[in-house]
C-alpha cells in the first residue's frame, strides 16, 4: 500500500491513555489508513519523528478565535501550540445564528473580545458560519450554539426573559442549529445579552440540548443573581443541569491567587451534584489572571437596545455620570488591575499594554472616567486583560492545583484564547505547550494521560467524531513534540511569541506546520458535531 504521508521513528501516544509504543502512521488524504511497521511502504512523504511524541491534535475547547480566524485563517498563534481544532463560542459570545442586520450590531458589540471580521459573511445559521471557516483555516473549526446569538435572534438586546412565543422561536432556532452541527449550548452569564436570562430560561433551553444530548457549556453568573437558583454561581449551574438533565460543562473551573490549594472545596458541590446523577466535565488553563473586554463590567440597563443605544448612553453627560459612579461603587478594585490589550484605532494604540491606571493618569481623571470614554472612541473595540500576582509562590500553588484538576478524568483545557491586539494575554500563544512542557515536567505528570486529557476528552465531551485519538480510519490531525524541548515562550511582558519543542502538525492530512514553521495551508474543515 502506498501512501501520501509516513510518519516514523517516534513514540505513538495515541489519546487512549494507555502507554505510548513506537511506531508508523501512515496517512492517506485526510486520514490515518496505517499504524504499523511501514518501513517498506512507498510513500510520497516521510517524516523522521526519532525523540519525539506523536500524538493526536490538541483540541482547544475554549476559544475566542471567532472572529480573528476570520481574518486570519493561518491563526499560527494556535496552531504553533499544536492545537489542530479550535471550539468556537464559548461563553455564547458569537455571530451565528444572526440575520445580518443583528449581526452587524452584535459584531461592533462583541469587537472587543472577537475583533472585526468581515460585514459581508453569512451568519445566518450553524451551517453557513462553519462554511466561513470550511478549508479557509489551518486548524478545524467546531462550533457552540451561543446563548448570546439565541436571544439577540429572538427579542433583541432587551431584558425580558424568553418566555411564550419567544421561546419557541428560540427553540426551533435550537433544533435547527443542533442539527447543522453544533457542538453544544454555551452561555457566559458575566455578559449581556445573557445575563438577561433567568435559570427557569436556561433550563428550558437546556432540555433542547439534553434532548439532542449536547452539553451545557457555561461560564457562571455574577450578574443579575435575584434571577438565579441558589444566587448564581456554580449552584445555579448544576441546577441547571438537574432539573434539565443537561450535561454540564463548566468552563475554567480552577482556583485562583485567592484560593490557591484549595481544590478540594471547589470540587464539593460538583462531587455533590454527580450523586445526584448530574453529568459534569470541566476545563482549565494553567494563568492565575484572564481578560476579556470591558463591557463585562457595566450594569444590566446600560446593554438594553443594542451597540448604538449603549453608545448614546456613553455620549450624554448624566448617564455617563451614572455609569462612573456605578462602576466606583461595584467594580472599582477590579478595575484598578487591569490594563489595555487592544485598541482599535491609531489614536489610541499607544495604550496597548498600559495599565488603567497609567492612562487614566494621562487623561488627567479617573479610572472610570477614562474607560468610559476609551469605551465610546473606541466604539467597543478594546479590550483587557488582567496584571498577575507579583508572588511566584501564589503562580507555583495555582499551576500546582491546575495540575492536580487535570489529574481528573473529567477534565480538558480550554486556552479562553483572545487573539486579538497588540499585547494580547499569553494564554492564547502558550496554553498548551506551558501544560504539556513546563507544568509536565516540574510535576512529573504521565504524558499518556495528559495527551488524552488534551485530545480524546474534548472530542469525546463535544461529539467531534474521529477526532481526538490516533486510529485507523480517524482524521489524521497529529501533533508532534520533543517531550524535552516542548515549552511556552509566551510572557504577560511579551506575549506573542510562539512556543518551542513542536516542530510539525498536521491537520487533515496536511502539514500546516513544518520544521517549526506555517505552511500556509488552510486544510481546516468546519465540523459539524454529531
Amino acid at each position: 500500500m502506498a501512501f501520501d504521508l509516513i510518519i516514523e521513528n517516534g513514540l505513538v501516544v495515541d489519546g487512549s491513555g494507555g502507554p505510548g509504543v513506537h511506531t508508523s502512521v501512515g496517512i492517506n488524504g485526510t486520514k490515518i489508513t496505517a499504524i504499523g511497521d511501514l518501513s517498506d511502504a512507498e510513500t510520497a512523504k516521510r517524516i523522521d519523528a526519532s525523540g519525539h511524541i506523536v500524538s493526536p491534535g490538541f483540541i482547544d475547547t475554549h476559544a475566542h478565535a471567532d472572529g480573528a480566524l476570520l481574518i486570519d485563517g493561518q491563526h499560527a498563534e494556535g496552531i504553533r501550540q499544536g492545537i489542530t481544532t479550535e471550539i468556537v463560542g464559548p461563553d455564547g459570545l458569537t455571530y451565528a445564528p444572526l440575520p445580518r442586520e443583528k449581526y452587524l450590531m452584535y459584531r461592533q458589540y462583541l469587537s472587543g473580545l472577537l475583533g472585526l471580521p468581515p460585514e459581508d459573511l453569512d451568519m445566518s445559521s450553524i451551517s453557513s458560519a462553519l462554511g466561513n471557516y470550511n478549508n479557509k483555516t489551518a486548524p478545524n473549526v467546531a462550533m457552540f450554539l451561543g446563548h448570546g446569538p439565541i436571544r439577540v435572534g429572538a427579542v433583541g438586546m432587551e431584558d425580558v426573559p424568553l418566555r411564550g412565543g419567544v421561546l419557541k422561536q428560540a427553540i426551533q432556532t435550537m433544533e435547527e442549529s443542533f442539527e447543522q452541527g453544533a457542538c453544544g449550548f454555551a452561555t457566559g452569564l458575566s455578559y449581556y445579552p445573557n445575563s438577561f436570562s433567568d435559570s427557569e430560561e436556561l433550563v428550558e433551553l437546556c432540555k433542547i440540548a439534553a434532548k439532542h444530548d449536547k452539553a451545557f457549556s457555561i461560564h457562571t453568573r455574577n450578574h443579575n443573581v435575584d434571577r438565579a437558583y441558589h444566587g448564581g454561581g456554580v449552584e445555579e449551574a448544576l441546577e441547571i443541569g438537574r432539573r434539565s438533565g443537561v450535561r454540564v460543562h463548566l468552563e475554567h473551573y480552577r482556583t485562583s491567587a485567592d484560593n490557591a490549594g484549595h481544590v478540594d472545596d471547589i470540587m464539593e458541590p460538583i462531587e455533590r451534584a454527580k450523586a445526584d446523577g448530574v453529568e459534569v466535565t470541566l476545563e482549565l488553563y494553567p494563568y492565575p489572571v484572564g481578560s476579556g473586554h470591558p463591557l463585562a463590567h457595566f450594569p444590566s440597563w446600560f446593554h438594553e437596545g443594542g451597540t448604538e443605544a449603549a453608545l448614546r448612553r456613553l455620549a450624554d453627560p448624566e448617564t455617563k455620570s451614572m455609569l462612573v459612579r456605578e462602576l466606583e461603587l461595584r467594580d472599582s478594585e477590579t478595575l484598578h488591575n487591569y490594563s489595555w490589550t487592544w485598541i482599535a484605532s491609531e489614536k489610541n494604540r499607544h495604550y496597548e499594554g498600559m495599565s488603567f491606571g497609567d492612562v487614566a493618569t494621562e487623561r488627567g481623571i479617573s479610572i472610570e472616567q477614562m474607560i468610559c470614554e476609551v469605551m465610546l472612541e473606541e466604539k467597543f473595540s478594546c479590550g483587557l486583560r488582567g496584571v498577575p500576582p507579583q508572588s511566584a509562590r501564589l503562580w507555583r500553588a495555582v499551576e500546582e492545583d491546575v495540575m492536580s484538576l487535570l489529574d481528573r478524568p473529567d477534565y480538558m483545557v480550554g486556552s479562553d484564547a483572545i487573539p486579538v491586539g497588540g499585547l494580547q494575554h499569553p494564554r492564547a500563544w502558550g496554553t498548551f505547550p506551558r501544560i504539556m512542557g513546563r507544568l509536565r515536567r516540574r510535576h512529573g505528570y504521565p504524558i499518556e494521560q495528559l495527551v488524552q486529557r488534551l485530545a480524546a476528552n474534548p472530542a469525546h465531551t463535544f461529539g467531534l467524531a474521529e477526532r481526538g485519538e490516533i486510529k485507523e480510519g480517524y482524521k489524521a490531525d497529529i501533533c508532534i513534540f520533543d517531550p524535552d524541548m516542548i515549552n511556552d515562550l509566551s510572557s504577560f511582558e511579551d506575549p506573542m511569541m510562539h512556543p518551542i519543542g513542536i516542530p510539525h502538525v498536521i491537520v487533515n492530512g496536511q502539514l500546516v506546520v513544518e520544521d517549526s514553521e506555517c505552511t500556509g495551508v488552510m486544510s481546516g474543515e468546519g465540523i459539524k458535531a454529531i
